[in-house]
This record gives structure tokens, sequence and C-alpha cells, in this order.
């Protein structure tokens, strides 16, 4: 981090989260099916080797494999076991396999997989649901962070820790395992499939009539009701088969999970499943998010990518031990980087938005789903920010505003972090905009997974302090305090947030 030497009040902490090539997780895996080429599946083959050990064999290697792998995992027979359960029906019929063939069997069809060998980086935080048994002036915080393991695949982990009075920044330690959570029953939205189905191309004839037979809140027997209906009726409904496709790409977007109770939130990892996030779940923007009725709910928008296309997606979650995932539509929620207000304003949802790609907007939603076309507030004019501007988390309220983060790109690809001032009662009115970036890349450390950059998908407020983590080069994670104060009194000094080139540049 660099900081301008008359910015006494940006400092960093002496913490630096690094990836761990050893974190893992467990998960299915078919033999051949690996191999995108082929997609052929030689578990048939894979499993009569298995049947043709003896119960020596068995037990040895067993037990060498629970010696190797069982510490860096929680239960993990019990992963054994659900692997061997989706393997087991192309067995003969009336096949006895005793317990521990069947824990060798799924072991044989589960791979370790790493979630952070590649990049730790994108963190956002906010305070914790629980800040009972604090020292005085101290606020416990959780933190999302993006990381990047095994063919590029990005999840979401969870960090928890504490910054005391003094500013003193401590985590919690991680467990060795890391824990994938389990499927829940899902149940959905018409409104929302309508939302969603507006955005898509096809025959909405066929939406219609799906949609028309559901109830408000549907769940899968439900939804497969009426499908089937659909489906027979095929032969009269043209694209009835795309129309259906379309539904259930919808439905597996939008899913829910849960981990154990058992389980501590820093060995919690978010993994993807739904079609839109198969090749990866991209920088949350988490917010503690307060309703009008005082309900608070932990919201976090999401970039779901599938190696081609890329969506944005929501997290509801109020213990971070459930999620709830759902697919957002409407022009706000077009591009990356949609960051949620903690509150309603006026009785609506906000966010930011950068729908064009380039610029900072605000756009409104009365369900959290559908976005509004933004209004445009912020469009590149510093030469630190030319290429594209976004924002780098949530808005955080403060008695002068709205204080938003946001990050600029200027030459060589170089990402800076700067800051906005929006109205309290109309967001799109700008207060005040930083001239100059708070954070740049530091001079000697600009190489890493992706080079010169620095980001942010969101900080918290302790006290009158700001406590930023950002990425530094898509590769590690670091901290900065930045005292709130001065910082709005640089943002207010500048009310139109315009610079005066004439100044700068007429010798």
């Amino acid at each position: 981090m660099t900081v301008d030497h008359d910015r006494s009040w940006v400092r960093g902490v002496d913490l630096e989260l690094r990836p761990d090539p050893a974190r893992v997780v467990a998960e299915l895996f078919l033999p051949g099916q690996e191999l995108a080429a082929s997609g052929l599946s030689r578990s048939t083959e894979v499993l009569e080797r298995v049947l043709a050990l003896s119960h020596d064999e068995v037990t040895r290697e067993l037990a060498a494999l629970l010696s190797t792998f069982d510490s860096g995992h929680r239960n993990l027979t019990a992963t054994w076991e659900s692997h061997s359960a989706l393997v087991e029906h192309r067995l003969e019929d009336g096949a006895e396999i005793s317990p521990a063939r069947r824990s060798l069997i799924g072991a044989y069809f589960t791979r370790e997989v790493s979630i952070e060998g590649a990049a730790l980086c994108n963190p956002s935080m906010a305070p914790h649901p629980d800040q009972s048994g604090l020292a005085p002036g101290s606020t416990r915080f959780v933190m999302t962070v993006r990381a990047v393991g095994e063919g590029h695949l990005s999840s979401v982990e969870l960090r928890t820790g504490i910054v005391d009075a003094a500013g003193v920044v401590s985590l919690d330690p991680l467990p060795d395992a890391a824990t994938l959570p389990g499927p829940l029953p899902s149940s959905w939205s018409r409104a929302a499939f309508t939302d969603q189905l507006r955005d898509m191309w096809g025959d909405h004839t066929n939406s219609d009539f799906v949609l028309d037979s559901l109830p408000e809140t549907f769940d899968r027997a439900d939804l497969d009701t009426a499908l089937a209906h659909l489906h027979s009726q095929r032969v009269t409904r043209g694209v009835a088969a795309k129309t259906i496709d379309r539904f259930e790409f919808i439905a597996a977007c939008s899913y829910s999970v849960e981990f154990a109770e058992a389980t501590l939130e820093q060995e919690r990892v978010l993994m993807p499943r739904g079609p839109a996030e198969s090749r990866g779940m991209e920088d949350v923007r988490l917010v503690r998010f307060v309703d009008d009725d005082g309900q608070v709910d932990y919201l976090g928008t999401y970039t779901a990518y599938d190696g081609n296309q890329i969506a944005l997606q929501l997290i509801v979650t109020r213990d971070f031990r459930r999620f709830d995932m759902t697919r957002l539509a409407g022009p706000g929620s077009r591009n990356k980087g949609l960051a949620l207000f903690p509150r309603r304003i006026g009785g609506r949802y906000v966010a930011l938005s950068r729908a064009d790609r380039e610029s900072n907007g605000v756009t409104w939603s009365d369900d959290l789903c559908r976005w509004s076309e933004p209004v445009l507030v912020q469009t590149p004019t510093q030469d630190w920010e030319l290429i594209q501007l976004g924002n780098c988390g949530p808005p955080i309220e403060t008695d002068r505003g709205w204080l938003v983060l946001t990050h600029g790109v200027g030459p060589m690809r170089q990402y800076s972090i700067g800051a906005l001032l929006l109205d309290l009662d109309d967001p799109t009115r700008v207060v005040g905009r930083l001239r100059r970036p708070l954070l740049v890349p530091e001079p000697n450390s600009r190489s890493g997974y992706v080079p010169n950059v620095v980001y942010s998908c969101g900080g918290m407020l302790h006290g009158s302090t700001l406590v930023l983590p950002y990425g530094c080069n898509d590769a590690t994670i670091r901290m900065a305090l930045i005292s709130l104060e001065p910082l709005l009194a640089e943002l207010v000094a500048s009310p139109d947030g315009e610079t005066d080139r004439t100044s700068e540049e007429t010798p």
C-alpha cells in the first residue's frame, strides 16, 4: 500500500493473509469424467477392481488412507460413504459389501481439491452477528474472501476476528479442516422466475403458461408438475423443450445450503453449485442489512462465472450457517459489482451498479431480485481511473453522507482505490469525490497473480475508523486503517468531484 505523505490518517496494518495450498476440500471424483474431451466414466471398471481386493488389502488400504488424509477433513469417512452411495447403483443387484469396503469404494471416488492454492484476494468485511463478550471498544467482524484454487476456480471462504479499541486487528485461528455445506430443499418465488425469464430471449407464451400454474412460492414438486404439463403439450407448443431448459436453469441457479452445526465459521467454504457459477463465485460484497422493521440479514452480491458469461447473484444469510443463493435480474444487475446499501431508502432497496462496465450508478429494487435502470452518478475523469470505475464494496453510512469506496483503472491497467460521498436522502447526488486515490500498489510489491492491483469488496466502520481489507495483486490480502473525519473532510472539500486541470497543467 502506498499513500501520500500528507495523509497520515491512512496507515497499514501489520497483517497479511497468504494462500495456503494445503487447504483442501473432499469432492466427488468420477474417473474419466475429468477428461473434458471424452466425458466418459470408468466408474464400473474401478468398482470391479475394488471388489476384487481381499479383505486384508481393504483393511490395510483403509487404515493407510485414514492415517494420511483424516486430519485434514471433518468426518472424512462420512464423505466416503456418501460418495460410495452415489456409485453403488453400478453394482449387481444383491451384492453384499462390508462397511470397510464401502468406505474404500468411496475413497476411490473422492479427490482433494485445493481451494486457495493460487490466490486469496478481494475481501469484504462486516460486523459479526455476535458482539458478546468483547472488551470495551472492540468489534468482532466476519470477512468473506475470494479463494482461487485448482483450475482457476473461485470459491468463497469466511474469516473472523476482532478489532480492539486501539485498532489492533487479530484473526481467529484457522482450523486444519475446510468444510463444504450440504444442500437443502429448494423453494422459489414465481415473481423472481418471472423477472429472470424477462431477461432471457424465448417464447414467453410458453413461459407464461408454466408461470400461471405455479403458486407465488413453489417447491420442486410444484415445478415438476408444471413442467410436465408443458411437456405433454410439446407437439402443439413450439420450443417447449427450450422453455423447460430455461426453467431448470433458473431453478438450479437459485439454491440453499447449510453447514453442520458443529462446524466453525472459519472452516466453511462455499464452492460453485449452480450452472451460472460453474467456473467461479467471485468477489462477494457483504453488507449487514437492517430492514425497516429492525430485522438484520447479511446480504452479499457476487459474480457468477460459467467459463463464458458472467451473472450477478445474491447470498442471504442470518447466521453464516445457512445460505440462500438467488439469481438477479433487471438492467441494474448487468455486468459486475452490484453493491447493496445497508438499509432501504424511501422504502426501496438501493444498490451501486456498474451496468455500463465503466461508470458508477445507483439502481433500485422492490424485492432485491429485479433492479431498475441505473442513474449515472460518477464517470471516469481522473488520470488514475480513465479506463473504468467501479465500487469497492457497499456504501457506509456517515453523518455527512454515504461513503463509497471506489476503484479506478488507469494506465498499465493499474488499479487504485478512491472514494465518493453521496447524499443520504438522494444517493444520486454526489456530495464529494477524491481527486487522488487513497491507496495505490506499492512500488516494490506490484507482482502477483494479477499485477498492479489493490482492490477491496468492502470495509467496516469501527468507531471513527474505517477498517479496509484489500487484495494485493489478486494474490494476498492486507488491511488499512483510515480515520473517518479527515477522509470526509477531504471529500467535502471537493463537492463537485471534478479536478481543476487548469492549475495543474498550465505552465
